[in-house]
């Protein structure tokens, strides 16, 4: 199953634009390309993504710190962002019950 831009873009909700960015920035994001030049992009490089917007957006981390993790420690980012999204998980719905209250 393959995901256009657009698609990507609103899953994150980001701009397209920062999508293309961040593909020449960080060689392990590679979608494939059709002869129009329309990138299509697969689960894995949703998950790359993932982890790119992680330590960007979310830990504030520069592109450079982000490369270099990515590179010298993946399986400690992938398990930082698990731990990431289920702590906030448990604080919206730590929210909810507040607010419920």
């Amino acid at each position: 199953m393959f995901y256009r831009i657009g698609e990507v873009a609103d899953m994150f909700g980001v701009n397209p634009s920062l999508i293309r960015f961040w593909e020449h920035e960080f060689d392990t994001l590679k979608p494939f390309k059709n002869k129009k030049g329309t990138r299509f992009f697969t689960k894995e490089d949703i998950a790359t993504f993932q982890q790119i917007y992680y330590l960007v957006k979310e830990r504030g981390h520069t592109l450079q710190g982000a490369k270099e993790l990515l590179r010298n420690k993946p399986e400690t980012v992938e398990k930082n962002r698990e731990i990431y999204n289920s702590l906030c998980k448990i604080r919206n719905f730590l929210t909810e019950i507040k607010a419920s209250l």
